[in-house]
């Protein structure tokens, strides 16, 4: 089929996006064969695009929006999606500062003063003890015990560690992502674990946002104006 050729999708693929509403309505002829045209191939593009900048949900909803009236409507879903990548970015940015400068504290000599219990780190973070417990479980941050039902207590690299945990989640980052760097950082003492994780963050960013772009491009090629419905099957072919 030469629409799922041209859109590196398989023909079953093809016959799912048909049914999702992210293709127009396919004509058949009069023995039952899907007669595809360029516009079928171009919202196939479309799609794709949209898929790896925003996720396959909302790009499926853009483009039953298209279909169903290229107006306002679309239009204002693909400034959502860039509007939320928006976010990350600038979330990003906070994120690299404040990671940075957390990271980069000094830590002398430790003395049990320094120490801080469950629940004073809760409240200086702006969290509940139980998140904090959640941390733990999950390897993000690892306050020592003196003994297995004795209290926790942070001390001055814990307390670190955590609060670099929790701008970072605030910033979006996944459990499991922190949960494959923080051990690393702890062993490493280095910012570059941080560093590597964040410009990871940065060019998938960039690679979401350069996806927005080309989905709006191939939109674009469907709809003439502003109110005019997607081409006919002008180069249809049977599928």
């Amino acid at each position: 089929m030469d629409v799922a050729r041209r859109a590196g999708y398989s023909v079953q693929q093809v016959r799912n996006l048909e049914r999702d509403g992210v293709l127009p309505p396919v004509p058949r002829t009069g023995s039952g064969y899907r007669v595809y045209g360029a516009s079928h191939a171009g919202s196939a593009l479309a799609y794709r695009a949209l898929a790896h900048g925003t996720g396959p949900v909302e790009a499926k909803r853009i483009m039953r929006a298209v279909h169903a009236d290229p107006g306002s409507e679309p239009l204002a879903l693909l400034d959502a999606a860039h509007a939320r990548l928006h976010t990350e970015r600038r979330d990003l940015a906070l994120a690299r500062t404040a990671a940075g400068l957390i990271s980069a504290e000094p830590i002398g000599d430790v003395r049990p003063s320094d120490a801080m219990g469950i629940s004073e780190l809760a409240a200086a973070l702006g969290v509940r003890p139980s998140t904090l417990r959640h941390w733990e479980a999950e390897g993000l941050v690892a306050p020592p015990r003196s003994s297995p039902r004795g209290p926790r207590r942070y001390l001055p690299d814990d307390v670190r560690d955590a609060r670099i945990v929790h701008q970072l989640r605030l910033s979006g980052y996944r459990v499991a992502t922190l949960r494959a760097m923080m051990p690393e950082l702890r062993r490493a003492r280095r910012w570059e674990e941080v560093a590597t994780a964040l410009d990871a963050r940065d060019a998938s960013i960039d690679a979401r946002s350069r996806s927005l772009l080309d989905g709006a491009a191939a939109l674009a090629a469907l709809v003439v104006r502003v109110g005019e419905r997607p081409h006919g099957a002008d180069g249809a072919r049977r599928g």
